[in-house]
């Protein structure tokens, strides 16, 4: 989210045309195209964060800037030339990392939390508990993961939380 991402597209010689075909998961259908014997490029219900990376008949490469969620789904590269035409298809996945806390609640129990990530994040803590994740979907497609630590004995007084996301990977310890 919030980054800037290139898809590639690969551009063939005798090139006469090159068209994205995008397919969000929210909103309708956009399509950037580009005709070399006219040297002109179009575009249809695109937003402006799509573009070319650069000059379509030298890269036909489309940059989406400021990646969000609402931009998932699948982008087709087209390529028309003499040779035949030429598909690329990619689904464009949108990962959140999530907000990451570890803190002691009123009883004194050490509680870890994975707060607005997407997917939702694998919160464990390294000495046993009998605690289970508590998970919380938001209305942005993010889930917030919560762990509450739960001692099978009295005696443990530090204990460590482990996060495992695709975009994060964690490990703190805390002693409440």
């Amino acid at each position: 989210v919030g980054s800037s991402s290139v898809l590639t597209c690969s551009h063939k010689p005798n090139m006469t045309m090159v068209t994205w075909k995008i397919s969000p998961k929210v909103g309708g259908p956009c399509t950037l195209g580009y005709r070399v014997d006219q040297n002109k490029s179009d575009r249809t219900n695109c937003s402006d964060s799509m573009d070319w990376k650069s000059r379509p008949d030298w890269d036909p490469a489309l940059e989406i800037r400021k990646v969000g969620i609402a931009l998932e789904g699948n982008y087709t590269c087209e390529v028309v030339a003499t040779e035949g035409n030429f598909h690329e298809v990619y689904h464009l996945t949108v990962l959140v990392p999530p907000r990451l806390t570890l803190y002691c609640d009123d009883q004194g129990n050490p509680v870890c939390e994975a707060a607005a990530g997407r997917p939702p994040a694998q919160v464990s803590w390294v000495l046993e508990s009998n605690s289970i994740p508590e998970e919380e979907g938001h209305d942005n497609g993010t889930v917030t993961v919560l762990r509450r630590f739960t001692a099978y004995s009295t005696n443990v007084t530090n204990t460590t939380c482990l996060v495992s996301h695709p975009a994060v990977m964690w490990n703190k310890s805390i002693a409440c």
